[in-house]
């Protein structure tokens, strides 16, 4: 089993995404290199904690390549945007990678290379990563009437899953 950790906006989009894709275990929703420590939803919404929303995904190599999960990743969300992902914006939206061995470092750099298009992906090592509370985990599936998923993150899903 191998973990990457992305964050692409709100962390209920890419959670319900990679979700959905085979090869991924689990996934959970998180906030990720930032100054403060144990933050809350409230606190790293303020912008000033340096955390971005993160979902850390587990997986089976086995069934799927980081290659995979990066392609699956920049398909999903908007990499040309600084901290911003449609409507929602601050530092905590913004487009990143956070890497857990040189490997997934270099292969973030060369898949990013490759697509050579306005890409501002953030790629840092990952310092730390927090939980967030549990009424952020499995938000889309849970709460599929809810107007933010209705407006947001159906689409997407219906987007990907049916090309």
């Amino acid at each position: 089993m191998q973990t990457a950790y992305f964050a692409g906006g709100c962390f209920w989009c890419v959670e319900a995404v990679f979700q959905r894709i085979k090869g991924v275990t689990h996934t959970e929703s998180g906030y990720c290199n930032g100054a403060t420590q144990n933050p809350t939803y409230q606190d790293i919404c303020t912008g000033e904690t340096g955390h971005a929303e993160v979902v850390k995904i587990e997986f089976d190599e086995v069934r799927i390549t980081f290659d995979q999960l990066l392609e699956v990743f920049f398909a999903t969300h908007d990499a040309t945007t600084l901290n911003q992902q449609g409507n929602d914006r601050g530092t905590q939206y913004r487009s990143a990678i956070f890497y857990v061995s040189n490997e997934q470092r270099q292969k973030s750099r060369q898949f990013i290379r490759a697509l050579n298009n306005g890409i501002i992906t953030e790629i840092s090592k990952l310092d730390v990563f927090y939980p967030a509370e549990g009424y952020h985990q499995n938000y889309f599936n849970d709460n599929p009437n809810q107007p933010y998923c209705q407006m947001l993150i159906a689409p997407k899903l219906d987007k990907y899953f049916s090309s």
